[in-house]
């Protein structure tokens, strides 16, 4: 264990004395050993490809065991890992790619022609299949031993990009400290040891999958059953020998409609974690009736990590996120500013080691958002109840958070604006019992017969599929207030 780079140290801390067991199961698994040796082999790669410290790595692959390697490989060699959402299309990657200037570029091998243009100023970009193929292996391969660079708590491991509803997408920049002390943290609150088997069918580009569920699990020297994709046959098959799932709310809406689902089969399991989006009371009513089990759900951020949970022992009471976290300072502000009493809806502020340090090239916005005395203004309204329970009520920028994914409608707005035939266009979240939220498009025509399949193939040739509208709804003119700002209260009331 290499106690000069931080988070690397404190990942293998829970692995050690554990080094020939299974860390991933199943007949392409590896030993915690072997794990650490394939990342090791990364590193190398990535020094080889001109990685030095500070530098950054872009990762736009499909989820594979290789791909976790390479986030461990990344902090090794003292890079920052940037991971893409495999479902970005060659246009957002370029944003991504000119912003956060990476040294390389590691995309999917049937995607690396596509996105030629996108990366033309990458110094190195290199390939990683989801079944284990690709150039950055054929490197690593060949590679011998690599001593950890050493990074300390203040230096940053990931930068994750986030938005606001308005202007360009900001990247969060993570630190070592912050991610070990949060990781270390949910280890003691949700009570993991060496004995547990989770089951890991969240995705890899997005702070849930990536930093909770994988650190969680190194470092408390846990095994993992790994899953391409959620398939609920799949996690079902698994839970005789598993001990936990993270998910998020589709995972327990999809799970509910499979007959198999009975408090037999999830015997085994000690705990059913989820986040990333509102769970809905009566889905947590449900799970409980049909298994036996209480959902804990959990609040957190890409800019924070996680910031509450419910509790371990205690009622996890529906329709809350729970307590601050050990080591989370957390506070309920009004528009004044003044800290809120138990019962009012304000913005929620964090402080904490698991707080990020700013935007990536961004000190404007790092200064509007995180305040000098490090409390960090979330956007998200919400109250506390007189017995200490977080709930939230909402979002102040109108983010709309559809099966755990992040859409801006702003950027959705844009696309569909400049549509043949579109006059002008809201895009708002409502409520959805699988996804949480669904993405619903409002639109004033200038051409009245404009249908609304000309504005999905736009969307569709231009944006991420979470992000495209699963409904479009015509309206002769938006709601407006008496200084133009569109209404899209009025909206929502109008469309859920």
């Amino acid at each position: 264990m290499d106690e000069n780079n931080f988070l690397l140290a404190r990942l293998q801390q829970g692995c050690a004395g554990r080094e020939a067991e299974a860390f991933i199961h199943g007949p392409n698994g590896r030993s915690f050993a072997e794990f650490f040796a394939n990342a090791e082999k990364l590193g190398a790669a990535l020094h080889s490809l001109g990685v030095r410290p500070g530098d950054r790595v872009a990762v736009q692959v499909g989820k594979s065991i290789e791909a976790l390697e390479l986030y461990v490989g990344t902090v090794m060699a003292g890079g920052i890992f940037l991971p893409l959402n495999p479902a970005y299309t060659a246009s957002e990657v370029a944003y991504f790619l000119g912003d956060a200037e990476p040294q390389v570029f590691v995309a999917a091998p049937d995607r690396v022609g596509e996105l030629a243009d996108a990366a033309r100023d990458v110094p190195e970009v290199v390939a990683l299949g989801a079944d284990g193929s690709g150039s950055l292996l054929d490197l690593a391969a060949g590679q011998g031993r690599f001593t950890p660079v050493p990074r300390t708590a203040e230096d940053l491991a990931a930068i994750l990009y986030t938005s606001g509803t308005t202007g360009r997408s900001k990247g969060a920049m993570l630190t070592h400290r912050a991610l070990a002390s949060n990781s270390g943290t949910l280890v003691d609150v949700w009570r993991f040891t060496p004995e547990d088997v989770l089951i890991h069918a969240l995705p890899i580009f997005h702070t849930h999958g990536l930093f909770v569920a994988t650190n969680v699990a190194l470092m408390a020297g846990a095994s993992m059953i790994f899953q391409p994709a959620f398939d609920s046959d799949a996690i079902l098959e698994a839970m005789p020998r598993a001990t936990t799932l993270m998910g998020v709310p589709t995972f327990y809406t999809r799970l509910l409609d499979k007959e198999a689902l009975t408090p037999a089969l999830t015997a085994n399991m000690r705990l059913f974690i989820s986040g990333s989006a509102p769970l809905l009371s009566e889905t947590h009513a449900r799970w409980q009736a049909r298994t036996g089990h209480t959902i804990l759900e959990r609040y957190g951020m890409t800019e924070t990590n996680m910031n509450t949970s419910n509790p371990y022992e205690g009622e996890r009471r529906p329709g809350t996120v729970g307590f601050p976290l050990p080591g989370v300072e957390l506070k309920i502000v009004g528009d004044s500013g003044r800290e809120l009493p138990d019962g009012e809806i304000g913005i929620i502020e964090v402080r904490g080691d698991n707080v990020f340090s700013g935007y990536w090239r961004m000190p404007e916005k790092t200064a509007e958002e995180l305040r000098p005395d490090g409390w960090f203004i979330t956007g998200d309204l919400g109250m506390r109840d007189p017995d200490g329970y977080i709930t939230i009520v909402g979002r102040s920028k109108d983010l709309i958070i559809s099966g755990g994914l992040n859409v801006y409608p702003k950027e959705v707005e844009a696309v569909i604006d400049d549509t043949d035939g579109v006059k002008e266009s809201a895009v708002i979240g409502v409520p959805d019992a699988d996804f949480g939220e669904q993405v619903v498009a409002v639109v004033v025509r200038s051409n009245p017969t404009l249908g609304p399949e000309a504005i999905r193939r736009s969307a569709e040739q231009q944006l991420a599929k979470f992000k495209c509208p699963r409904r479009i709804e015509f309206i002769d003119e938006l709601p407006r207030n008496t200084m133009g700002k569109v209404q899209k209260n009025i909206l929502r009331e109008l469309y859920s």
